[in-house]
């Protein structure tokens, strides 16, 4: 089944459920798919819905961050639980070893030597992570080989 199917299927059970938070959460992340899918004239396949939901999870957490400077915990405890509902339309994450070994492979199939070569590593470990890692984790552990 495809993910965006998936998400279809629970978004109704969720709707039969009277499970209120959860079918809110999983239809703006079916209007987010459905406006990428209308800007672009494409339809997503599950790489394109992973994206989405990626950039989705991100906004939840700036807003988490947000909200608890201005001590709104009541809203800041409502992105966490949106945030755990999307999280579960992620791939599974990759292991910090795994992590590891890909980006050491990648610093050396690019020839990287500086920190000023991390574009071309970035370039070269993007695709094979995305969605399984958390790119800020990866670009610092990148930073982290090309400093040392």
């Amino acid at each position: 089944m495809m993910l965006r199917e998936r998400v279809n299927e629970d978004m109704k059970s969720a709707l039969k459920a009277r499970e209120a938070e959860r079918l809110a959460t999983l239809r703006l992340l079916l209007a987010a798919v459905k406006q990428r899918e209308v800007d672009e004239r494409i339809t997503l396949d599950d790489a394109g819905v992973v994206a989405v939901v990626e950039k989705m999870l991100k906004q939840r957490k700036d807003s988490v961050e947000q909200y608890e400077k201005a001590g709104r915990a009541d809203l800041a405890d409502r992105e966490k639980a949106e945030m755990a509902i999307l999280s579960g339309y992620l791939p599974q994450q990759l292991p910090d070893a795994e992590l590891d070994a890909i980006v050491t492979a990648a610093v050396a199939a690019a020839g990287a030597k500086s920190p000023a070569d991390m574009g071309k590593v970035m370039a070269i470990v993007k695709p094979q992570v995305a969605g399984k890692a958390d790119m800020g984790k990866v670009s610092a552990l990148v930073k982290a080989k090309l400093s040392g």
